[in-house]
């Protein structure tokens, strides 16, 4: 009998496992998450350490996953988020889970050929200065876990 249990422990202990896909660096368990609402309120101030935020994922990058658009719950738009170093890529079809991911904010200028990949990739719409250059707020991910809807 005690076999069984330990079994079934172990069974719905790995089934859970399975609810949450994690790539990267650990988020400490415990870590507060900022909202995403507020960073992209104010990207300025959230650009030289590690916040936590959590959203929807939008859209990810269909060729190898390595962005995901996060949008915070109820909002339209979101910001762009990419992996340090590239060390790591999301599944391509994690489109709708939640996700939860420790990084920085980045703030920066895109050159127009920049925009456009960034755009015909599939990321949403920048708003594009005259020039064809565009400013992006985006998030660059140390660690991120993903929850299937």
């Amino acid at each position: 009998m005690k076999k069984a249990i330990a079994a079934l422990l172990l069974l719905a202990t790995a089934a859970f496992a399975d609810d949450v896909v994690k790539r990267g660096s650990a988020i400490k368990a415990d870590a507060k998450a900022t909202p995403l609402a507020d960073v992209l309120e104010n990207p300025e101030s959230y650009t030289k350490d590690n916040v936590v935020v959590e959203g929807r994922i939008e859209k990810v990058c269909s060729q190898m996953g390595c962005w995901m658009q996060l949008t915070p719950e109820g909002a339209k738009t979101g910001v762009r988020v990419t992996f340090k170093d590239y060390g790591f890529f999301v599944p391509k079809d994690s489109a709708g889970w939640k996700a939860r991911a420790e990084g920085v904010t980045t703030i920066r200028t895109l050159s127009k050929e920049e925009a456009d990949h960034v755009e015909e990739d599939g990321a949403a719409k920048l708003a594009r200065n005259a020039d064809g250059t565009a400013k992006e707020v985006a998030f660059v991910a140390a660690g991120v876990e993903l929850r299937k809807k």
